[in-house]
């Protein structure tokens, strides 16, 4: 029993101190409690502030992704492509039905349109059609009895003008052709200044499918009062004997479609028809009559 109560004086010196320490922390927890409490408290406002810091950044992210997202500006719906398609939202069937309408020369002149021929849901096409722009005409259309009324229409509407009836569309004038329904400031600036690009004007009525913003009705409605009568002078080449160089300088024929001509011509020992053309690989189709005007057999 002896051994176990005798220490020597370093160990004795290690209980006196764990004792002191011992009775110091009771002192502070009896006599200090408030230093706790404000420590705790101190825990808790702490806490507040930090969720109030992370609903600001959550805040200002929500900012940020808002304004990273693609702006929409006005737009012509006859023109949507397959990447404006993808960026407003569009599946792949909704954008080949729009351009399939298109490719057969028709024209979207309404909100009710689209849908009609896209079958977009309601709900997609409330947020983008309001960013619909539509030419003038169609959205403010001229009075019809103007048309019907206009200085270039005959006592009997139903019948047509003769050549000899008709203005030179070389030397027609802005407000000559804003007589004609469906043609306003804008249209009429634009067949003046695309007539200009060339010295002499027109070669044929059918360059006026060239003039942005034409519709294939108003067209008809300018050809029934005017059409070229002072063509300008142009060269044409004898398309089974045109050389590459020959080719390249009509309108519309590159390089490539020059050599592709050649070769078809080659192998079909000459052409026989303009029409043949068609067949060429590469062939920009859509402007075959254009291209005609610079050529013959």
């Amino acid at each position: 029993m002896k051994s176990h109560f005798q220490f020597s004086n370093q160990q004795r010196n290690g209980i006196f101190l764990l004792l002191v320490i011992i009775i110091i922390g009771q002192c502070i927890y009896w006599f200090a409690p408030n230093s706790f409490a404000n420590s705790n408290k101190d825990v808790v406002k702490n806490q507040q502030q930090l969720d109030a810091f992370k609903k600001e950044l959550d805040a200002l992210r929500l900012v940020e992704i808002e304004n990273s997202k693609p702006k929409i500006y006005p737009f012509n719906p006859n023109y949507i492509t397959d990447y404006k398609g993808y960026t407003l939202g569009m599946s792949n069937e909704e954008i080949d039905r729009l351009h399939k309408f298109r490719e057969s020369n028709q024209w979207i002149n309404s909100a009710k349109d689209f849908q009609n021929v896209t079958k977009v849901s309601d709900s997609f096409l409330a947020v983008i059609s309001p960013y619909f722009k539509f030419p003038s005409w169609v959205t403010n259309p001229k009075p019809k009895p103007s048309y019907h009324n206009n200085t270039y229409s005959n006592s009997n509407s139903n019948k047509p003008k003769t050549y000899a009836q008709k203005i030179d569309l070389n030397i027609a004038t802005a407000s000559q052709l804003k007589k004609i329904y469906g043609v306003g400031d804008k249209l009429a600036e634009r067949i003046i200044t695309y007539r200009n690009k060339f010295k002499g004007g027109f070669v044929s009525d059918i360059q006026l499918s060239e003039v942005y913003g034409l519709s294939p009705e108003v067209i008809e409605r300018i050809q029934n009062d005017f059409t070229v009568k002072t063509p300008r002078a142009i060269k044409k080449f004898n398309l089974n004997t045109a050389t590459r160089d020959e080719l390249v300088t009509i309108q519309y024929i590159g390089y490539e479609v020059a050599n592709n001509i050649i070769e078809e011509r080659t192998l079909r020992e000459g052409f026989k028809s303009l029409d043949d053309l068609l067949k060429v690989e590469d062939f920009p189709i859509k402007k075959i009559e254009i291209i005609k005007l610079y050529l013959y057999l």
